[in-house]
């Protein structure tokens, strides 16, 4: 009786799921055939590491943001960061998650580990390129691509990232249902969401079982880890921020990376909580009624980690 009441309220969480093999695909999608994100043609317009391959003492003298979005999200979702940092001095490398940005199969295909090789990438490019200030940025998932980072030892034969700010890091779902997608993933195959057509370019619109099954195995990973403890590497500072209401992200996400994440030398990291109940709420274009309060909270954000990297 449990077991089938879960699988109720599992239902009733999704805006749609079907049992259909494929979904109902469009040129107009991500999901679809067309490739939309730029960064897949023009890679020279978000990656550092691209528009400069041979860059001067004043390009490697810059501070270098690597920004990480999240689960089925792609380039967009830092886009307004980059915009509002036109004329500043550091440079931000906006980078696609692998499978993403591409289409439904590529997608699927994907694994967490694949989401995390894009991060190495990136970063081992600049840093092979002689750039010596590197610092990250993830928003959802992309916080929690950070934490397993650190927690592998990653950095201990890298460069030192300058700092790390995570935005509405996930490792518990606000969702209580997704923690039982394993069981009836097979028989939902994937599950549409409900976004406008602007959207349906930026974000996936299905996601396939196996996508969601890798997302929450990276989220295990992520409590696992900070229950046996995350250090940053030397000299590498961390700022957590958090929506309090966030419907996607619990706050308890924050609460275990306070507890479980300390710096080298043994201090607290930073956790700021935000009067929000938006998911990444760094990001407000495309979102309906926006308030002056997200307007502060994203702009307080963008501030705090600009003078940081100034």
């Amino acid at each position: 009786m449990k077991t089938f009441l879960k699988l109720t309220a599992l239902f009733s969480f999704l805006f749609f799921a079907s049992c259909d093999k494929d979904p109902a695909l469009t040129d107009a999608m991500l999901d679809g055939d067309t490739i939309f994100d730029p960064s897949l043609y023009t890679p020279e317009d978000f990656l550092v590491s691209a528009k400069y391959p041979n860059p001067s003492a004043d390009d490697l003298d810059r501070h270098i943001l690597i920004a990480l979005h999240g689960y089925s999200a792609t380039t967009f979702e830092w886009q307004e960061f980059a915009d509002w940092s036109v004329d500043s001095n550091y440079r931000i490398s906006q980078t696609l998650l692998d499978g993403h940005g591409r289409d439904y199969n590529s997608f699927k295909a994907s694994t967490w580990e694949d989401w995390v090789a894009s991060a190495k990438r990136e970063f081992e490019t600049l840093e092979n390129l002689g750039y010596t200030k590197i610092s990250f940025a993830g928003s959802s998932t992309g916080a929690t691509i950070l934490l397993q980072l650190m927690h592998s030892g990653y950095f201990d034969t890298h460069i030192k990232p300058k700092h790390m700010f995570l935005v509405d890091g996930i490792v518990v779902s606000s969702i209580k249902t997704q923690s039982i997608a394993n069981l009836v993933g097979p028989m939902l195959v994937y599950v549409e969401t409900e976004q406008s057509a602007t959207e349906d370019s930026l974000w996936y619109r299905f996601r396939p079982q196996e996508t969601i099954r890798e997302l929450n195995e990276l989220m295990k990973e992520g409590r696992k880890e900070l229950e046996s403890g995350v250090t940053a590497p030397a000299g590498t500072r961390v700022r957590v921020f958090h929506s309090k209401n966030d419907p996607t992200a619990s706050s308890s996400s924050a609460v275990l990376m306070y507890k479980g994440l300390k710096h080298a030398d043994g201090s607290n990291i930073e956790v700021q909580m935000l009067d929000s109940d938006i998911h990444v709420f760094t990001r407000l274009a495309l979102r309906s009624g926006v308030t002056s309060v997200q307007i502060t909270n994203q702009q307080l954000a963008f501030k705090q980690m600009a003078e940081r990297l100034n």
